[in-house]
C-alpha cells in the first residue's frame, strides 16, 4: 500500500475526486517523512553508542539498537530502580492485588482473613513506551531460537497460559536489563536457568 510501485494501482481504485486528491497528498507527505525518519534512526543509535550501557545492553537478545537506544533515553538509569519488581511496577508488567478485608473479627478476636487477595491484572500506571518495548522483545524472543524461547517453553511445560507466559519472559528481560545494566556485564544465557531451591 505504502511501496511507489503499487500506489497508481491503490489510486486508481479511488473513484471520487477529493478523495483521490487527499490520497496523492498523504502519499507526497510520505516520501518527504521516510528519509526523515531514516535520519532520526541513525542519529537516535549514533547517540547512544556514546554511552557504555550501549554495549551491555546489545549483548542481551532481541534487544537490538534500536530498542537499546529507546530504552537507554526513556530509563534514563537503572539506579531509579532498588528492586526487579519496582521495574516491573513502572514498566506495567506489576501484577495489581486488592484486598478489602485483611482481617476479620472471630469470637470478639481481631484475626488475619484466610481469605487470599484479588488479582486484578497488569498495573494500568505506567510508561507505555518501555511496557511495548519488552512486550515486543519478549515477542521476539519467543519466536525465536535462543535461550528465551527456551525458558517460555519451559513456562508453557509448567501449565501456564502463553499470554501469561510471555509476561512473564518480558519480566525476565526487564529484571536481566536491571541487574546487567547496574553492574556492568555483559548477558550469559546462565541468567535464564532455573534457580535451585
Amino acid at each position: 500500500m505504502y511501496s511507489p510501485r503499487f500506489r497508481e494501482g491503490w489510486l486508481k481504485q479511488l473513484r471520487e475526486p477529493g478523495v483521490h486528491r487527499r490520497a496523492e497528498r498523504l502519499y507526497r507527505q510520505l516520501d518527504l517523512l521516510l528519509p526523515l525518519r531514516h535520519q532520526a534512526k541513525k542519529s537516535m543509535i549514533a547517540e547512544s553508542r556514546k554511552h557504555a550501557a550501549q554495549k551491555i545492553l546489545l549483548s542481551i537478545p532481541t534487544l537490538g539498537p534500536v530498542r537499546v537506544a529507546v530504552l537507554m533515553a526513556a530509563m534514563q538509569t537503572p539506579h531509579r530502580f532498588r528492586t526487579n519488581r519496582k521495574l516491573w511496577t513502572y514498566l506495567g508488567l506489576g501484577l495489581v492485588t486488592r484486598s478489602s478485608a485483611d482481617y476479620r473479627i472471630v469470637q470478639g478476636q481481631l484475626r488475619p482473613s484466610r481469605k487470599p487477595a484479588l488479582i486484578l491484572g497488569l498495573n494500568r500506571n505506567h510508561n507505555h513506551v518501555l511496557k511495548a518495548l519488552f512486550k515486543d522483545a519478549a515477542a521476539t524472543a519467543v519466536s525465536r531460537e535462543g535461550p528465551f524461547r527456551e525458558f517460555y517453553a519451559r513456562q508453557l511445560a509448567a501449565g501456564r497460559d502463553p499470554e501469561i507466559a510471555r509476561v512473564t519472559v518480558a519480566r525476565k528481560l526487564a529484571t536481566i536489563v536491571l541487574i546487567l545494566w547496574k553492574k556492568g556485564e555483559r548477558f550469559n544465557a546462565e541468567h535464564l536457568k532455573p534457580q535451585a531451591a
